[in-house]
């Protein structure tokens, strides 16, 4: 891996070179609070935000898709559409190329998703480092920094971005710019690390995951999870903000008075009543303790079991996005507590 810096002046200027590895998108500020867009001009980014609304997660598996059309006399056609787009999607935090590492096991893995694959070829990711808030757990859960998954990945460093090289692509976007970027130096090592350090102590919270797998196991019969489904809307708002959250349902649209239609896929959320409803009529997860209780399970314990590690990273979106305020992290403390009234 390759280290070099890009004075912070010089910016406006790399971003102006590396559209010609594709359409510019970024954070920008809306409504007082941030989205990834395709950039109008490139003081319309916000690099020193807290968290988009949504995560990149939505470029690469979005929120509604075709799959294919299918018609009497012509079978089936796959959906190509948006599938050849290039994209550089500038701006992405360590917990969101951390998101999408885990989106590329589940899409990339055993099975690969052909749409899901396209798109992850066509879009580069250029990464930022950011400063926590009082919703960012992202060190607890080891996604506060990535050494892999991102092109380019830029730290802020005082005067400078300090730049890893994360891949060939990225390398290639270092060589277009011709002398932008600047070899590192000793000093710029030791301002690296500050920055580094000054970063851990900014962390507000600290979330405990040792063991917390068979915690969680001990737990299953716990009235923690009555509590919060008498709390729980199962709006799905946790899960549509989650920037590792792939659950999806197919539905076909067909054409009235035709046999022609196409299949999409959407969005769907462990929270909703119907998602483990089945075509007898049976629901193995009708009430919403059960279902709270399955997200919670699926994305600490059984993520775990299956790739070794916690789907969670630790972004704080699900937090910010719930409207009666169940906290990840004011859960998993207290699952750990010795004592919690009406735990058993």
């Amino acid at each position: 891996m390759k280290i070099l810096k890009l004075p912070k002046g010089k910016l406006d200027l790399f971003a102006s070179v590396v559209q010609q590895f594709g359409e510019l998108h970024a954070p920008v500020e809306q409504d007082g609070k941030y989205v990834f867009k395709r950039l109008a001009r490139w003081p319309d980014a916000r690099l020193e935000y807290d968290r988009t609304i949504l995560p990149p997660k939505k470029y690469f598996l979005p929120p509604r898709e075709t799959l294919f059309r299918y018609r009497p006399g012509e079978g089936f056609v796959p959906s190509t559409d948006g599938l050849d787009q290039r994209i550089v999607l500038f701006g992405v935090h360590a917990c969101d190329v951390y998101a999408i590492n885990i989106l590329d096991q589940v899409f990339l893995g055993k099975y690969k998703d052909p749409y899901y694959q396209a798109r992850r070829r066509n879009i580069a990711i250029i990464g930022i480092d950011c400063t926590p808030d009082k919703q960012c757990f992202c060190r607890s859960m080891r996604a506060d920094f990535v050494d892999h998954g991102f092109d380019l990945f830029f730290y802020d460093t005082g005067d400078y971005y300090q730049a890893l090289v994360g891949t060939a692509l990225g390398d290639d976007m270092v060589l277009a710019t011709g002398n932008l970027f600047e070899p590192v130096g000793p000093a710029d090592i030791d301002a690296y690390k500050e920055r580094s350090w000054n970063k851990r102590r900014a962390f507000h919270l600290d979330v405990e995951i040792r063991d917390l797998s068979e915690i969680f196991e001990m737990e299953y019969e716990s009235g923690i999870w009555d509590q919060l489904g008498r709390k729980c809307l199962s709006c799905g708002s946790c899960s549509m903000v989650c920037p590792t959250c792939y659950c999806y349902d197919v539905s076909d649209d067909v054409e009235l008075g035709s046999r022609a239609g196409k299949r999409t896929r959407s969005w769907d959320s462990c929270l909703y009543f119907n998602h483990a409803l089945v075509a007898s009529g049976e629901n193995f997860r009708r009430d919403r303790a059960s279902r709270i209780k399955f997200r919670f399970y699926h994305k600490q314990r059984g993520f775990v079991a299956e790739y070794g590690r916690p789907s969670c990273v630790g972004c704080g979106r699900c937090v910010s996005a719930c409207p009666v305020n169940i906290d990840t992290a004011q859960v998993i403390d207290r699952l750990r507590r010795v004592e919690d009234v009406g735990s058993r």
